[in-house]
């Protein structure tokens, strides 16, 4: 079973985190931020992850600390998880819509880590949420994770949707890249390593 459980603390944050992908999408995710607990939810249920996440952040602070660390620590359950990659699909591009707005997301799960970020056009705020954050969280994981992440807005007008549209084809797209292929023998690789 592909799991990893970790915990995360620091003067600002106390993490605790359960990891499954081979999972059914189910997420029991307590960060305090609701708006980001609504993103990791919808990310564990179209990636058909098992996500148990609980975080105490300096709140009273801002935001930033308990999402990037919650980054961290998604990255390196997800690198711990993935384990040698041998049979994995390794790559995966999926475009999800949201209403008006479509994202589309391509992973290679290279062991090297990298994030393109090309999301224009949102509010500073979603709610009470610094929309600047998405892209903290998305750093935070794939430096932790080693993967490489293209992050692309075709479209879209409203913040919620355009963020939402993300997090969904994360979830889509990184289960497609990270699922088992029957006809891949070792590491999807010439260099016979990931």
């Amino acid at each position: 079973m592909r799991s990893f459980s970790t915990s995360r603390k620091t003067s600002e944050t106390d993490i605790q985190l359960q990891f499954t992908i081979d999972g059914t999408g189910d997420a029991n995710v307590q960060t305090g931020v609701g708006f980001f607990d609504h993103m990791l939810i919808l990310f564990t249920k179209h990636g058909l992850f098992d996500l148990n996440l609980s975080c105490q952040g300096d709140l009273e602070v801002d935001e930033h600390h308990t999402v990037e660390d919650i980054g961290i620590a998604l990255g390196t359950a997800f690198r711990e998880s993935i384990g040698n990659k041998e049979g994995i699909n390794r790559y995966a591009t999926v475009k999800t819509p949201m209403d008006e707005a479509l994202s589309s997301l391509t992973i290679d799960i290279s062991g090297r880590p990298f994030l393109v970020f090309n999301v224009d056009g949102l509010k500073d705020k979603i709610g009470n949420f610094d929309s600047e954050l998405v892209e903290e969280f998305f750093h935070a994981f794939v430096n932790q994770a080693n993967i490489t992440l293209h992050i692309n807005l075709e479209y879209g007008r409203n913040s919620h949707h355009i963020v939402e549209s993300i997090f969904k084809g994360f979830g889509r797209c990184l289960d497609e890249a990270s699922r088992k292929n029957a006809r891949i023998q070792g590491i999807p690789s010439t260099k016979g390593v990931l």
